[in-house]
């Protein structure tokens, strides 16, 4: 029977989801701060939505120099190096007197996420053994919602006027700074030392998670697997069995940007405002059940994503999440009371955190061949990234909007509900089931493709 060190890795898992952390404090410390930034700064609802994705834009960009500080320097060095961006955009977005400045920090903290996102799925996902890749991919989600959660304890802590949120942007720093050190004591992948030619590095890595013969099996797989890894290029990508896959993974991402539950996440105190809380404190206060029952909804998916396969629970996940904006949209037009807001952004939220949200990442990280997957996840996180940039500037204008014109937002809840459903429909048509096979089994398995084309 294999022997795997399953503290060791995962400790590593937990030390390498440096970028989801990243991505969900981000996500909601912007949140609690928008209502005081609007004051401030006087934000128009275009401007609202600029500071919001001025951090997306350097997402779109992180992936891009992400492939190639990967390549080049590892996906350990990536990480600290994203760390260190993000520690200046936290002291940057504290100190800045404007828009543009405070939007500047913003689009450096992005290119930190962006760096992060890229390689933190794809080190986990080298290093973690196949029956276990779902559950410490996972992990990066896991630590993303811890982000989110304390993103708004530091909120509520620090929602009172005057330089309020520039501690809330400031308090960034200090998980930052835990997380860059831990990040100086786990391994570099050993996928990435065999694809260098340090063959001796990756095996005494290995050695430490399997026992010797397995060790040495899985170094003779990686090589095998990586034989091709000096001949691909961008153009790699255009074959036909990859294409296939990098079109899939493209739309399952876009899909995860675009469904309108990070929406909910991102301007949760802004839309219970819309519903009729009151502001700052309380708004962020009542968002609370939302933020701690994601961290739920997360600790609950690891034993389904242990279960049961990864397209029944894309395809329940991405339903529901189309049921909680449909509740939302009802529920605006129907002028409910205002914290009944909360029931549908649960049913979205706990929907999207158990199923769309770790899967999507999780499906990234597996569904390429291994000489492929740094140039193909670089590409599919430029779509994603775009996607989210696009969603988070034009949800307060389209917003205010319907707003305007119908006299409530409803309507955005609904262009919500059937996007969610037509990406249900492609989940289960054609996204492809990859639950317990290898990373160089799926590789195989694309490689078949090309070669029945």
């Amino acid at each position: 029977m294999m022997k795997i060190n399953i503290f060791y890795i995962a400790k590593i898992a937990v030390v390498a989801s440096v970028g989801g952390f990243l991505f969900g404090f981000d996500l909601v410390i912007i949140a609690g701060a928008l209502p005081f930034l609007k004051t401030e700064f006087q934000l128009s609802e275009a401007m609202q939505g600029f500071a919001v994705s001025s951090a997306i834009l350097g997402c779109v960009i992180g992936p891009i120099g992400g492939l190639w500080f990967t390549d080049r320097w590892g996906r350990k060095k990536t990480m600290m190096f994203s760390g260190v961006l993000f520690m200046v955009s936290s002291v940057g977005c504290a100190i800045a007197w404007g828009l543009w400045d405070f939007s500047f920090y913003r689009f450096l903290g992005g290119l930190g996420i962006g760096l992060a996102m890229i390689s933190s799925p794809i080190y986990i996902a080298e290093l973690a053994p196949t029956h276990l890749r779902g559950i410490l991919v996972n992990v990066n989600q896991l630590s993303n919602v811890i982000g989110i959660n304390m993103a708004v304890i530091s909120c509520y802590l620090f929602s009172f006027d005057g330089w309020g949120w520039r501690w809330m942007m400031a308090s960034e720093v200090i998980p930052t700074g835990i997380l860059i050190l831990g990040l100086l004591v786990i391994p570099e992948s050993p996928r990435w030392l065999v694809l260098k030619g340090q063959i001796n590095a990756a095996d005494r890595i290995l050695t430490r998670i399997y026992d010797k013969e397995m060790a040495a099996a899985e170094v003779q797989r990686i090589k095998a697997s990586n034989q091709m890894a000096h001949e691909s290029s961008f153009k790699t990508l255009l074959s036909p069995g990859i294409k296939a896959a990098l079109i899939i993974a493209i739309l399952l991402m876009v899909l995860q940007q675009i469904n309108g539950v990070n929406m909910l996440l991102l301007y949760a105190p802004s839309i219970l405002m819309d519903a009729g809380v009151s502001m700052g404190s309380h708004a962020i206060l009542s968002s609370l059940p939302v933020y701690g029952f994601i961290l739920v909804c997360t600790l609950l998916s690891f034993p389904l994503i242990r279960k049961f396969n990864r397209r029944t629970l894309l395809v329940s996940s991405v339903s529901f999440m189309a049921i909680g904006h449909i509740v939302m949209a009802i529920n605006f037009q129907q002028g409910w009371p205002p914290l009944f807001a909360l029931f549908p952004m649960l049913i979205g939220a706990g929907a999207f955190t158990l199923g769309l949200a770790p899967l999507g990442w999780i499906i990234l990280s597996e569904i390429f061949p291994n000489h492929i997957r740094g140039k193909a996840t670089a590409v599919v996180c430029i779509f994603l990234y775009l996607a989210s940039f696009v969603t988070a500037q034009f949800f307060p204008v389209l917003t205010q909007w319907f707003i305007t014109t119908n006299g409530n937002p409803a309507g955005v809840y609904w262009i919500f509900a059937s996007i969610c459903t037509a990406g249900a429909l492609f989940c289960w048509f054609k996204v492809p089931e990859t639950k317990g096979l290898s990373l160089e089994k799926i590789g195989e398995f694309w490689q078949n493709n090309i070669r029945n084309k």
